[in-house]
């Protein structure tokens, strides 16, 4: 049965299955047998014994603590005033008289001997002139007391409540190439991220997009001291609206863009009519408008402050000053409130005790759960090894 005899294997079968078998080898996904790719290099796997445990978590308590302690201290340190003008055009006098206001803040500094209740009442009124200029003509007038000498470093900043800024849509709402001035057409916009507020016809709207429209427009120009002396003249407590925006954040913006080529071939945000009645005549100079750049970095809680005005170098007397608030900016619609705060700083920043408390509240716990390990281990002591403690070793039911 010549069928069923086996043939001699030829040597080229032989060399033939070889190279078959390299192939193999080679391209076989089997990571190679090293140390590192079968992972047995050499490692360390703390043991968490009691005696390792406890004390590293008295020593994290111990730490933890003071460093708390340390930042609530600094953070007293700071003396916050809040002052709510939401309602002024609304509950505010308008015939010149003054009345108190129902919401405000003094946020006092803990070495401060002076009391709440003995610090008199803010006061406002409320005027709408529309003879005065465009911008200006609803003004909040606000009074209130400094009860002891603040700064120096004093800083004027304006408070949003309710507001989502954080919302996905409005922080991508922005085209970054516009802001640098480079060419975007009225159908590159139309189709970005600005939507929508893109265009209007065939012109393109600069800068474009839902957080460039919604800039804050309430401005205060003058903080004053007042005099109490018969006949004496008023002291302007000068802030400066410069060097209040992180540095080199200007470098986002240009203040000319190279595209349009004339101010007339673009249209200013819709909510910018109260500064740019007319459309432009000539460019915004976003390079060096520190309020806008502050405004372009969205806040990530819906309740914020962002910085309008400084005086790094002057102290801020004891007395009663007036503020001065061009009130344009609606929040009423969103169930939003609005408010001017002056504030110092510490060494650890504003007035923001949360980080202390948490460091506290993690020494507490640490502490906590050490005293509790220590006295189970006291009480009831488990043998490092114990095999019989295993599950598989514990007696059936």
């Amino acid at each position: 049965m010549g069928l069923f005899n086996r043939k001699n294997k030829e040597p080229s079968d032989t060399v033939d299955a070889d190279v078959a078998k390299e192939d193999k080898v080679k391209w076989s996904k089997r990571p190679a047998n090293t140390a590192f790719k079968q992972q047995r290099l050499k490692a360390w796997q703390p043991i968490l014994t009691p005696k390792a445990v406890l004390p590293t978590l008295f020593l994290i308590g111990i730490i933890f603590a003071p460093i708390g302690g340390l930042i609530i201290w600094g953070s007293g340190k700071v003396t916050n005033i809040s002052l709510d003008y939401t309602q002024c055009d609304a509950n505010a006098p308008t015939d010149g008289s003054w009345a108190d206001m129902p919401t405000y803040d003094y946020s006092l500094s803990s070495s401060s001997s002076v009391k709440k209740s003995s610090i008199t009442k803010p006061q406002w009124t409320f005027s709408n002139d529309s003879s005065r200029a465009v911008g200006e003509q609803a003004q909040c007038r606000i009074r209130f007391e400094v009860p002891y000498d603040l700064g120096p470093g004093v800083f004027l900043y304006y408070k949003l409540t309710n507001y989502y800024q954080n919302h996905r849509r409005y922080v991508q709402s922005f085209d970054s190439d516009q802001l640098l001035g480079k060419k975007r057409t009225a159908s590159q916009l139309d189709g970005g991220n600005c939507k929508p507020i893109t265009s209007s016809g065939d012109k393109p709207i600069y800068p474009c997009g839902l957080v460039a429209n919604s800039v804050f427009n309430d401005t205060f120009p003058s903080v004053v001291l007042l005099n109490s002396n018969i006949g004496a003249d008023n002291t302007t407590y000068n802030f400066t609206e410069k060097g209040i925006a992180w540095h080199g954040i200007a470098k986002n913006y240009v203040a000319t863009p190279t595209w349009p080529a004339s101010p007339s071939d673009a249209l200013p945000p819709p909510n910018w009519a109260l500064q740019y009645p007319n459309g432009y005549t000539e460019w915004p100079d976003l390079a060096s408008d520190e309020h806008f750049q502050i405004w372009m970095r969205v806040a990530a809680l819906p309740t914020f402050r962002k910085l309008w005005a400084r005086n790094d170098d002057e102290a801020m007397t004891a007395g009663t000053y007036e503020v001065l608030a061009n009130m344009n900016y609606p929040v009423k619609e969103f169930s939003g409130t609005k408010s001017i705060v002056i504030s110092t700083v510490s060494w650890i920043g504003g007035k923001q005790p949360f980080l202390g408390w948490a460091y506290v509240a993690a020494a507490i716990l640490c502490v906590f759960l050490a005293l509790a390990g220590l006295i189970r281990h006291l009480v009831k002591p488990r043998k490092l090894g114990d095999m019989s403690l295993l599950s598989w070793n514990q007696p059936t039911r």
